[in-house]
């Protein structure tokens, strides 16, 4: 059973655009689906943690507003950052997913039990599951949903949205 998620930020949760403002202040845009489901996989009891290459101030908020608290920017090793989240949740890949959509994510995504890529990922980026959204066109959404129904878990989903 996937206990936790792994997701990558820039491609994934958003569209991958950096967009700066006059004042040289980044802005990115998440989609509300993508937040609705993240929430409510929480709520299961379930974990999140984002794993980016960049340092951005928009994903520490966006990480705030949708309580996930497993926050981990600037990382260039992101297989080496996951072994250690999984270490100290007493888990193993075997109950992780992993989203990516570029080749800094592959290493991780061939060692989680379901990995998934954006509909509009790097072609050559292996995966379990093409998704059908593109990144930050709730692609995560779409991510979270086939792991509820991989876990056997549609029941208590539902009940979340009544």
């Amino acid at each position: 059973m996937i206990e936790l998620i792994f997701l990558d930020i820039d491609g994934c949760l958003t569209d991958g655009k950096i967009i700066y403002s006059s004042d040289s202040k980044e802005l990115k845009e998440f989609d509300v689906k993508d937040g609705a489901a993240i929430e409510a996989w929480l709520k299961l009891g379930k974990k999140i943690a984002i794993i980016t290459g960049r340092t951005s101030i928009c994903v520490e908020q966006r990480a705030k507003d949708l309580k996930i608290e497993l926050v981990y920017q600037g990382v260039k090793d992101k297989l080496s950052c996951a072994k250690k989240i999984l270490q100290d949740l007493n888990l193993n890949f075997s109950q992780s997913a992993a989203i990516g959509d570029y080749l800094n994510d592959k290493a991780l995504l061939k060692n989680v039990k379901f990995s998934f890529k954006p509909k509009d990922a790097h072609r050559d980026l292996k995966v379990d599951f093409k998704l059908s959204k593109k990144g930050g066109k709730a692609a995560v959404a779409e991510m979270i949903e086939i792991i509820i129904k991989k876990n056997h878990m549609q029941k208590e989903w539902n009940k979340l949205w009544l």
